[in-house]
């Protein structure tokens, strides 16, 4: 579906995009890759990694900008929306600021899409829009439903929107891996929680999420991959095995454990090998064959935390991760 294509992809700076670009040049050699986003300076840092690829280019904009995101569009296949304001206590100081680009932004850029004939967007979500208590989740859970409501909204237009949902993002710029690791020569690393659990997802799962979205989604899913969970003191200890740990309390808006699935969303939640997906509830999509697609309705009950896993990630395996991938985490 990608071969040949033209794609952009918003925020594509950050870390989802540095992953996204080279993975997605090297499977389907698409005709053109633009990344769109508005940082001058990241953008220039990584334009130097793909200064010799005629198919990667870069456009400065913001998705509050709908002029700007038109120009961006023209001529463009498939979307990747990974703009976000995403970091918890940011959000919960600068509320307005947030609103603006998770929730105007996701507006600006669905109307823009189905004004210039994009064939499908796929819009990265967060466990933190599923039963939100922070504001960037509330506005993830908003911007969640403007993408599934968008594809009735795109009326005779054959744009189609779909969501895919991650939770923790293991070594991306700004997580707790990173954030542990700096700290790790002092010999103590904070804890917020004993308690505290989190999903662990890789860059790479996520960008392969994102490509079986767009091959398929009828229109209106949410995406949702299996992954393993971990403790977040066995996180810290896999990261300073020495280190002591200081208790420092729950951060504003944070919380204990990582919800992608509530049990409200299990009448239209389906299961399949390495997934779930949550259909829409609205014009009976939830029992749309091509939807459900072999796909195995889940329990009334059912509830994807992080607590409630059935697989789990050792030490010993993050470990192994860390060592792998020790020169790239946190810098991008």
């Amino acid at each position: 579906m990608l071969e040949n294509a033209s794609i952009l992809i918003t925020g594509g700076t950050g870390s989802f995009g540095h992953t996204f670009v080279p993975m997605t040049l090297e499977k389907f050699n698409p005709r053109r890759l633009v990344v769109f986003s508005r940082d001058e300076m990241k953008q220039w840092d990584m334009a130097h990694k793909f200064q010799n690829d005629k198919r990667v280019s870069f456009i400065i904009g913001d998705v509050r900008d709908s002029a700007r995101i038109a120009r961006a569009l023209d001529g463009i296949d498939y979307v990747v929306h990974a703009a976000a304001t995403k970091i918890v206590p940011t959000a919960e100081y600068n509320p307005f600021e947030c609103v603006k680009t998770n929730i105007n932004g996701a507006m600006n850029l669905i109307d823009v899409c189905i004004d210039c004939g994009v064939k499908r967007v796929v819009a990265l979500s967060t466990d933190k829009a599923s039963n939100p208590i922070n504001l960037y989740g509330a506005t993830k859970l908003a911007s969640d439903k403007l993408f599934v409501a968008a594809n009735p909204y795109a009326g005779v237009h054959d744009t189609r929107f779909a969501v895919v949902r991650y939770g923790n993002v293991m070594g991306s710029r700004g997580s707790v891996i990173p954030f542990f690791m700096s700290l790790a020569q002092s010999g103590t690393l904070p804890i917020t929680d004993t308690r505290m659990t989190r999903f662990m997802i890789t860059l790479e799962q996520g960008v392969e999420l994102v490509w079986h979205a767009f091959e398929n989604m009828e229109g209106g899913e949410i995406y949702v991959k299996k992954i393993p969970s971990m403790n977040i003191v066995d996180i810290a200890k896999a990261v300073a095995p020495d280190a002591r740990h200081e208790i420092i309390g729950v951060r504003p808006g944070e919380k204990i454990h990582e919800q992608m699935i509530g049990f409200e969303d299990a009448p239209h939640t389906f299961e399949y090998p390495d997934h779930y997906k949550i259909l829409p509830a609205i014009h009976n999509w939830s029992s749309d064959h091509a939807r459900i697609n072999n796909g195995v309705r889940v329990d009334p009950d059912f509830m994807y935390t992080s607590d409630n896993n059935s697989e789990w990630m050792s030490i010993e395996v993050l470990q192994a991760w860390i060592d792998e991938h020790c020169g790239k985490i946190g810098k991008i």
